[in-house]
């Protein structure tokens, strides 16, 4: 699974390793996120993320 980089802060969502402290299980893709995730260090939403080449 790709990782997907925030445009505005840098942050990278690992899908290996979800985001654990907001619920997200680990091996979530970024595609499965619920609509009103975001950012957990800018709180930015899922829109202003790239996908990231590996």
């Amino acid at each position: 699974m790709k990782k997907w980089q925030c445009t505005v802060c840098g942050y990278i969502y690992d899908p290996a390793k979800g985001d654990p402290d907001n619920g997200i299980a680990p091996g979530t893709a970024f595609e499965d996120l619920p609509d009103d995730w975001v950012c957990p260090d800018c709180g930015v939403g899922k829109d202003q993320f790239e996908e990231m080449d590996e």
